[in-house]
């Protein structure tokens, strides 16, 4: 009887075990989201235009309109010729004709000139989510 007894607690603490691995599987830290793609920048035109968290466009700020990640996400956007990397908060979204053509982000000037790709138009990037408190 012992030895059943003895056999049962070690195979019900394994199962213990067991579960306690699973949860701690699900508490594992998760992946910023990341896409690679063609960034653009906003024409002069939109300067003043309501974005969709409604706040007015201004080439000024370091912000960006994306599909891919929510409203107001942070984001590290790198440009992948030269890696210079710049922060931007995402506040609009892009019309569907420019995710056709495989664009991911399109920047304010203020970022598109620290990313420095002005004279290009277009430039392959890497945007990858940050916590907002995350500095260049």
């Amino acid at each position: 009887m012992k030895i059943f007894l003895l056999n049962f607690l070690f195979f019900l603490s394994l199962a213990v075990i067991g579960k306690c691995q699973d949860s701690m599987d699900s508490i594992a830290v998760k992946k910023p989201k990341t896409v690679t793609g063609i960034a653009s920048f906003y024409s002069l035109n939109l300067t003043g235009t309501k974005t969709a968290t409604g706040e007015r466009f201004d080439n000024k700020n370091m912000t960006a309109a994306s599909n891919s990640f929510k409203l107001n996400t942070w984001v590290r956007v790198t440009n992948l010729r030269n890696d210079k990397s710049v922060i931007v908060r995402i506040n609009d979204r892009m019309s569907k004709h420019m995710a056709k053509k495989g664009r991911v982000i399109d920047l304010s000037r203020t970022a598109a000139r620290k990313l420095q790709f002005m004279k290009r138009g277009l430039v392959k990037v890497r945007v990858e989510e940050v916590d907002k408190d995350t500095l260049e």
